[in-house]
């Protein structure tokens, strides 16, 4: 898999460079390259307690990503997925400890535990204060005696460094440190391995399938499960927590592990709103990629009892990028639409032969979405046969609401319909197609005669033509051939589909954007869609 980086030996020093450079000058490293990779607060005095975290990189944008006023003091870095050196934990010590003393915030991995162990026992030997707290929040693993530590080590930093900022000593630091520790737990999802730069990606989480109670190292999860849906991962992995949850007033961090889209994230942040496990979870970090795993394809939530002092220490507002800061979870508010936009409602009447012409167009649009997706994604974005279902399965479900014995009142609806429910330009187009074919036939045009004017209505406002690689190449000679029965109207909307793959250059929609070799030999899906529409329809009414 190709990856934007130089060579795997620079990638961890080359991506320090990149965050110092994009900090204004509020970072700045260590000389010690490339064995001592520590990033610091250039503003730093000494004159407060030292917070200072770290271990292996490909957890970005922990923990350089939180160095900066109000959270780290300094993050020293090892390379990927390996703990940093005794030495450059103890350059780190030494660089910005003073005589109010630091505290290592370490998650609970055997080698950042030793590395940064020691490093204290020889600071300590200088004469610093140094304590040291163990994050160990995973619970996936309960019956283990060393607990690993992830996602919930951000509440460390974030109160930790609350307090260190407005100038708390290392004691009191160091036992708020503790109470998060024993308050935190958490646990995550994937639906795949991740990429470690220069290794080949393990496949070990088959089709269908989510592994949970994952480490943020790549390591497997305690187990593989049955995956579903958002809802269904959420749930799971909330009940997992629900014994943390349950009575208490929470805060949960819900954490990207580096792969999972912001449009999943967000879906799976109305999961855990409306989960009947998330009762008592009254504020949310996040959704943001915070302690990742390189590019996996998952997510974590932590949780946290939320008192008083520990809401302070989690609302109070840092000048960092990646701390997504603390929101009061709740139901979205909803305002009513603007006056004007309310749609009308039809009055409904009911005809059964127009009622079964629709519902079978519906049905054949549904059969076909796999198929058209998989021809749009040869020109396009892939989502025709998404977009036409979906549509068709709201018209379906409109019928009882429909006026099916008024043609002028139906097309209407039908448009109106189709504005609100189909995605995209597609949506427009059809519903300017359909109202314009109902002002038709209230003016008296006959229902093949308003259906194209209709057409002439969507070249116009579109600007596409026959010719241009669109729908319109199979639609109009169908339309055109409709006083011939429904027969030569799906021979010539299927003639006009299958002279698209001819083409190559479209001259309109996504597919204009692509090159000419991608588009010979394809039909367009538009034009596709419209000619199975026609032959469904034919054999039907040949059946």
């Amino acid at each position: 898999m190709a990856q934007f980086i130089n060579t795997k030996d620079a990638l961890v020093t080359d991506a320090i460079d990149g965050v110092l450079a994009g900090s204004g000058g509020a970072l700045c490293r260590l000389d010690g390259y490339p064995h001592i990779k520590v990033v610091c607060r250039s503003d730093w005095d000494k004159s407060r307690v030292a917070l200072i975290s770290g271990g292996g990189s490909g957890h970005e944008p922990a923990h350089a990503g939180f160095v900066g006023e109000g959270m780290l003091t300094a993050a020293v870095c090892g390379e990927v997925f390996a703990s940093p050196s005794v030495d450059a934990v103890l350059a780190g010590i030494l660089a910005v400890t003073g005589e109010a003393g630091c505290l290592l915030i370490v998650k609970n991995y055997t080698g950042d535990r030793l590395n940064f162990g020691l490093a204290a026992e020889r600071a300590r030997a200088y004469g610093l204060k140094v304590a040291m707290v163990i994050v160990d929040d995973d619970i996936a693993l309960p019956d283990l005696p060393q607990a690993r530590g992830v996602a919930g080590t951000l509440f460390v930093h974030k109160i930790a460094g609350a307090l260190a900022e407005d100038g708390a000593d290392l004691d009191t630091v160091s036992a708020a440190a503790e109470a998060v520790v024993a308050g935190t737990a958490s646990i995550g999802m994937s639906l795949d391995t991740c990429t470690v730069p220069g290794s080949a990606r393990e496949d070990r989480i088959a089709a269908g399938m989510a592994e949970l109670g994952l480490g943020i190292h790549g390591e497997a999860g305690v187990q593989q499960v049955d995956f579903e849906n958002a809802e269904k991962a959420m749930e799971m992995v909330l009940s997992r927590l629900a014994g943390h949850i349950d009575g208490n007033e929470c805060v949960a961090l819900l954490n990207n592990l580096g792969g999972t889209t912001p449009l999943e994230m967000a879906v799976l942040t109305h999961a855990l709103a409306t989960s009947t496990h998330a009762t008592g979870i009254k504020a949310l970090i996040g959704p943001a990629p915070m302690m990742t795993s390189l590019d996996m394809h998952g997510f974590s939530v932590s949780v946290l009892p939320l008192d008083a002092a520990t809401e302070v220490g989690l609302a109070r507002a840092v000048p960092l990028a990646a701390w997504p800061g603390m929101n009061t979870l709740g139901a979205g508010k909803v305002k009513p639409l603007p006056d004007g936009l309310s749609p009308i409602k039809p009055i409904p009447s009911e005809n059964p032969r127009i009622r079964s012409l629709i519902e079978q167009c519906c049905d054949l649009l549904i059969a076909a979405e796999d198929d058209l997706n998989k021809l749009d994604a040869k020109s396009g974005d892939g989502d025709t046969g998404s977009t036409l279902a979906t549509a068709a399965r709201a018209l379906s479900g409109s019928m009882d609401r429909m006026p099916l014995a008024d043609l002028t009142q139906l097309f209407r609806a039908v448009g109106n319909e189709l504005s609100q429910t189909m995605g995209g330009s597609s949506g427009v187009i059809l519903a300017i197609f359909f109202g314009a074919t109902g002002d038709a036939c209230a003016n008296g045009h006959p229902t093949h005669e308003a259906l194209l004017k209709g057409l002439e209505r969507i070249s116009e406002v579109g600007g596409a033509a026959t010719g241009d690689r669109t729908m319109i190449d199979a639609l109009h000679p169908a339309l055109t051939a409709m006083p011939d029965g429904i027969d030569a109207a799906a021979g010539a909307a299927r003639t006009g589909a299958d002279g698209t793959a001819k083409m190559g250059r479209a001259k309109a929609g996504r597919a204009s954007y692509v090159p000419e070799e991608n588009l010979i030999g394809h039909n367009d899906p538009g034009a596709e869609a419209v000619a199975r529409l026609f032959e469904g329809l034919a054999a039907a009414m040949k059946g």
